[in-house]
């Protein structure tokens, strides 16, 4: 099994992207690229805009090679919708060359879901189900595809227990040698998630912390986070990969201080720097006011 993360907060953009090369099948997980559109009152920078159109090309291709489509949930920075976007870089001719002939494995558009999510899900599937090779939704069921197994988890919080974003389904990947959870979204802030993972023993674990970045708003997500993370690495010694909303907090790299085991974001599994552009709004404004500013990553 190969993993190839290849979207971030720590790769500049939103996103959860992933590729896995299983027995010579590619899967590509929540195929979705964003930017936020306001941050600190401001909209993205141009590097920003720049860093989006360069993910969105390393998307595209990897969605050339893949066979099987997941969705987690429907917020844009996990699929690619069917609209003209800037924030999303989005295009009907992106969504076709991901989707066309493709299996998609997808969150049920209907149950388990919210208002918001479920408008989202009804647009996707109208365009999607006439050029796709088959749909499965694909929540709390198996699929095995002869050299590997895919199941995923049954609908679970988008963050917090009661959470008004909805819910969203985790994806297992297991090749009878390694198992790979994709954990997109549940903010590790709700115990059914955490409880999931733990029971399937993955050997790595992909997942996005709390979004600390949202302040009061979002009170005792730091520590709820941390707890329950190290519950999983003591239970499991997984190998984490741990990036998203966490990564739009400058203090990221404190959290991962206080774990049983150091994560690697998205960046550091690749080998390269982490470029977390949106916690960075403000410094990368000024600089293209014509401010010297130093940051703590390179901004070519």
């Amino acid at each position: 099994m190969r993993v190839i993360p290849l979207a971030s907060e720590s790769l500049g953009v939103r996103s959860m992207a992933t590729f896995v090369e299983v027995k010579g099948t590619g899967v590509l997980i929540d195929p979705g690229v964003a930017l936020g559109p306001r941050r600190y009152g401001l909209p993205p920078a141009r590097v920003e805009l720049e860093t989006l159109q360069r993910m969105r090309r390393k998307l595209q291709g990897y969605a050339r090679r893949a066979g099987v489509i997941t969705i987690s949930h429907y917020h844009y920075d996990h699929h690619t919708p069917f609209f003209e976007g800037l924030y999303e870089s989005s295009s009907e001719e992106f969504a076709r060359e991901i989707y066309e002939g493709k299996t998609l494995l997808i969150k049920h558009p209907r149950e388990n879901i919210n208002f918001s999510q479920r408008k989202r899900a009804w647009a996707f599937l109208k365009n999607a189900e006439p050029m796709a090779k088959g749909i499965e939704f694909a929540d709390g069921r198996s699929f095995d595809f002869g050299d590997f197994v895919m199941e995923f988890s049954p609908a679970v919080p988008h963050g917090r227990e009661g959470s008004k974003l909805g819910f969203v389904v985790m994806a297992l990947i297991d090749d009878g040698t390694r198992r790979l959870i994709h954990a997109s979204d549940i903010q590790l802030l709700n115990r059914k998630a955490v409880e999931w993972i733990i029971e399937k023993v993955p050997d790595l674990l992909i997942t996005g912390g709390p979004p600390s970045y949202l302040g009061k708003r979002v009170e005792g997500s730091w520590e709820t986070g941390i707890r329950n993370l190290n519950w999983i690495i003591r239970e499991t010694d997984a190998e984490i990969i741990l990036d998203h909303h966490l990564i739009r907090d400058k203090k990221y790299l404190e959290f991962f201080e206080e774990l049983d085991k150091r994560p690697k974001t998205f960046a550091g599994y690749l080998g390269v720097n982490d470029r977390p552009l949106e916690a960075y709004r403000r410094e990368l404004h000024r600089i293209e006011r014509g401010e010297k500013l130093k940051l703590p990553f390179d901004l070519r």
